[in-house]
């Protein structure tokens, strides 16, 4: 974990004051909203979530046996019906912000998750990826590592942000580690941040600014790469390998 002095925070020395202040900005123009539009990549593709095209087979990808705890962190519980699940989808469909989209596992052509855009800041250029769910068929795989990825590179090269956030409850061990191996960088620990169905939750921040984000790029082009896996399908170096190097953790 990094915790951030003094020091590492970019400054100019005010000329009238003395004291130190921020950097003028080389581009202050809103970057752009992210649209309903298709992200495709080698192993998964991302499309806007549609009640019609996505729900039957999202309801399947939500309902493994153990659906209650993969929902456990996440702000609805898992379905229990296919007409709840496709309730949902349609009112998430509608939604600007947060702005779903759905992942497919381009092996099978199966939806097999779904994430979003929120907190959606173009006159900050700061945007977070969140309502993650990654079902048992990609998560751990090149699919959802892919879909992060497609994230990312939209919103840096695309959209012109210049911070990209996760964050997740900070009891939830497994996205803590994700989105350490993803290169995010670990920011603080928010006590009673939130109320989610009823409980009480701290949230553990992380980002990724546009400055690191050409280095991170080339890390997940090196992890994705197919000659990165063996026949059976086993990676040779780890992604955490390639951005604790750059993470200096």
């Amino acid at each position: 974990m990094h915790s951030l002095h003094e020091e590492q925070i970019p400054r100019e020395i005010d000329g009238e004051s003395g004291l130190p202040i921020g950097p003028v900005m080389r581009n202050a123009e809103p970057a752009q909203r992210p649209q309903r539009t298709v992200l495709d990549g080698r192993y998964c593709r991302l499309e806007p979530l549609d009640v019609k095209r996505h729900s039957e087979a999202l309801f399947h990808a939500s309902t493994p046996a153990d659906a209650a705890g993969r929902f456990l962190y996440l702000g609805e519980p898992a379905p229990s019906s296919k007409q709840e699940l496709t309730g949902w989808v349609a009112r998430a469909a509608q939604s600007e912000d947060p702005l779903f989209f759905a992942v497919i596992d381009k092996r099978s052509g199966q939806v097999e998750g779904r994430q979003s855009f929120l907190r959606i800041t173009p006159a900050q250029q700061c945007i977070e990826i969140g309502n993650i769910y990654w079902g048992p068929a990609i998560a751990g795989t090149q699919v959802a590592t892919e879909a992060n990825f497609l994230f990312a590179q939209y919103v840096f090269d695309a959209l012109g942000y210049r911070r990209f956030e996760w964050k997740c409850n900070a009891l939830n061990a497994p996205s803590r580690r994700a989105a350490l191996r993803f290169g995010f960088k670990y920011e603080g620990h928010f006590r009673r941040a939130v109320i989610v169905r009823g409980r009480s939750r701290d949230t553990s921040w992380f980002s990724i600014i546009d400055e690191e984000w050409p280095a991170l790029k080339t890390a997940y082009g090196q992890w994705l790469d197919p000659q990165n896996f063996d026949e059976n399908g086993h990676q040779k170096t780890r992604l955490s390998e390639l951005t604790v190097a750059l993470n200096g953790t």
